[in-house]
């Protein structure tokens, strides 16, 4: 091609980034100022996503005036918060809203098998002791509630009988 006086095109540079380090690889390189979550990486003092797949960028947010200043905010308030990715904490909302249906279901099994009358939840007493005493039972609801949402196959039969009588 140099013959003809044509110059090939140049070699093009490689990128410089890194192609397979994960945030997890980055944590253990840089230590506690770094966390991971949800494949994402974020600085621990400043609760920030920074890009883990560019090491110079890393290092720029740690030596920067902001991260400095926010390192020391953090190390003097002694609390190690953690910023979490939004499905992270879906997931323990989730599994808490899960184990709060699963109390509410066991009650009403409870109050039926011991034929105790669902509104007797309604009671002071009884919701004191429940909030004391129970697990999670300051979430479980009126009594009214608990018949539409807790017993919707009982709460409609229970309607069918009364309209087929009342004919």
């Amino acid at each position: 091609m140099e013959r003809f006086g044509v110059k090939s095109a140049p070699s093009r540079n490689r990128s410089k980034t890194a192609l397979y380090v994960t945030p997890q690889d980055r944590v253990t390189e840089f230590g506690s100022e770094l966390h991971e979550d949800g494949g994402k990486l974020f600085c621990t003092s400043c609760n920030v996503v920074l890009n883990h797949v560019r090491k110079s960028a890393i290092n720029d947010h740690l030596k920067s005036k902001t991260h400095t200043k926010r390192k020391a905010e953090f190390e003097e308030q002694n609390v190690r918060k953690k910023q979490r990715t939004l499905t992270a904490s879906l997931q323990c909302n989730s599994a808490a809203q899960t184990e709060k249906s699963s109390v509410i279901q066991d009650f009403v099994k409870m109050c039926l098998e011991a034929n105790i009358p669902l509104e007797k939840a309604d009671h002071p007493s009884v919701r004191a002791f429940l909030s004391r005493y129970v697990k999670n039972g300051s979430s479980i609801p009126k009594s009214e509630q608990l018949r539409k949402a807790y017993l919707p196959d009982g709460h409609d039969n229970e309607n069918q009988l009364i309209n087929t009588e009342d004919r």
